[in-house]
């Protein structure tokens, strides 16, 4: 006796496009498996692929971003050398115009200006221009400057020494940032 004989003759072959279904069915399901492990396991590659190629670039980006950074680190020490520098500058040349302004204040040096021919005379009220025993005299006939103007003067001269330091540092900070 066999199953099929169990089944009642009408009913047989429902029995038996049942039975074919659930194979197909199963087969399907089965095939259905196997195709999602396969793509699966070939989206899980491409997935690692695009991982890897994100890492590479980050990678990359990493490395030109320290790269960029070591670059303005460099920049950054140049330009506070140079601001140390005319620093030093700027207040050497005002010690240096502080020096000046009170020799000219204590009547140690006094400025002396050369006149045209003509104005001035050896027993005039400039001075004459051979030399004495206590300084060497080059040049024509020269008058001394009253103390007022000459700290004047050595005020203008003060001003534009720190100009144009200042602008020796600007044009150093211009040639660092166009490297």
């Amino acid at each position: 006796m066999s199953v099929l004989d169990l089944i009642p003759p009408p009913v047989r072959p429902w029995a038996v496009a049942l039975v074919l279904m659930a194979i197909a069915g199963a087969s399907a399901a089965g095939a259905w498996k196997v195709q999602d492990w396969r793509y699966g396991q070939q989206l899980a590659e491409k997935a690692g692929q695009a991982d890897q190629a994100a890492l590479k670039r980050a990678e990359d980006a990493m490395a030109k971003l320290a790269i960029e950074q070591a670059k303005r680190l460099a920049l950054e020490a140049r330009l506070k050398t140079n601001d140390e520098t005319h620093h030093k500058e700027l207040s050497d040349a005002k010690t240096a115009q502080q020096r000046v302004s009170d020799d000219l204040a204590t009547a140690h040096v006094r400025l002396s200006v050369i006149l045209a021919a003509g104005f001035g005379s050896v027993g005039g009220n400039g001075l004459s221009a051979t030399a004495s025993a206590g300084g060497v005299v080059h040049g024509g006939t020269r008058a001394e400057l009253e103390p007022a103007h000459a700290q004047r003067i050595i005020g203008i001269t003060d001003a534009g020494d720190r100009g144009l330091i200042a602008l020796a540092a600007c044009q150093g900070y211009v040639r660092e940032l166009s490297r």
